[in-house]
């Protein structure tokens, strides 16, 4: 038995060795080349039509959704597996006409837009210094690596609190150096203001899956995001997040709302009854753009 074991470690020792000659370069580095390719090609990134599937306890949404440049425009499509009822596409084509109309609400949504875009940068930013990351194999074209937080990392604001109190795996498209996957689960408790503000439960859990849309872009094919705690001493509250994208189609980079608008009104959406969702595991239904 004693030989066995022997054989067995020689064995993975050798596949490590193996392995560690095959990396490309030291795993903090390839996440550096991974979050500066996400922030530059993002600068030039394309505009794209697809589906989005979300689920909340209540109910479960299919959404047509085109980008512009002043934000996203989204419609309607499904609820819980049923077209909209009449009353339901009043109230969006009233939802629509009053974005289109109100200069107000425009700036609104461009605003939110722009902070979108702000807070993906800052979070991609964080990547490379508040973690320490470590090769874990090869997985379908992808390089995946361990993290966890640098202790010696200075988390100042609420967003790099949170982050950095995370732990798990980091897959890199080998090819691209492009951000795969991310599966993360906080491993402690976060505090704010020393507990009396509020704090945010170990436990909770956030995964992000992207696809590669054309040489230069990548999408987020499902977002999953299950965190928990407590606001102002007393107030408890859950973030859940659960929603698919898929059926990318690219449109013209230039377009304003009304021009997103107008093209949700030149196509129907048809979308196939989704599948029975299990945990963990998004229901994939389809949704085909019709002229």
């Amino acid at each position: 038995m004693r030989l066995v074991w022997i054989a067995v470690t020689v064995l993975l020792a050798s596949q490590c060795a193996a392995y560690a000659q095959q990396a490309p370069m030291p795993a903090g580095q390839l996440v550096r080349q991974v979050v500066y390719n996400e922030l530059n090609d993002h600068q030039g990134h394309g505009y794209w039509r697809y589906w989005i599937e979300r689920h909340t306890p209540r109910e479960t949404r299919l959404e047509d959704q085109v980008e512009t440049a002043d934000g996203p425009v989204t419609r309607l499509a499904l609820t819980n597996g049923h077209a909209p009822t009449a009353e339901s596409r009043q109230a969006e084509q009233a939802r629509l006409q009053h974005l289109l109309t109100s200069p107000a609400e425009q700036a609104h949504h461009r605003q939110e837009y722009a902070d979108d875009e702000a807070r993906i940068g800052r979070v991609l930013a964080l990547l490379p210094d508040a973690f320490i990351y470590q090769y874990d194999g090869m997985e379908n074209g992808c390089w995946r690596l361990q993290f966890h937080p640098d202790p010696n990392f200075p988390a100042h604001s609420i967003e790099a609190r949170v982050f950095h109190a995370m732990s798990g795996t980091l897959w890199v498209d080998a090819r691209m150096k492009r951000l795969a996957r991310l599966d993360a689960h906080t491993i402690d408790n976060v505090d704010f203001g020393f507990g009396i503000l509020g704090r945010l439960n170990k436990g909770g859990w956030f995964q992000l899956v992207r696809t590669q849309v054309s040489p230069t872009d990548w999408k987020t094919a499902k977002l999953e995001m299950h965190m928990f705690g407590r606001a102002l001493l007393v107030k408890s509250f859950a973030r859940e997040t659960s929603e698919a994208r898929g059926g990318f189609l690219p449109v013209p980079p230039a377009m304003n709302l009304a021009d997103g608008m107008k093209l949700l009104d030149q196509s129907a959406a048809i979308a196939a009854p989704p599948r029975p969702q299990s945990r963990g595991n998004l229901a994939q239904a389809a949704l085909v753009l019709r002229p």
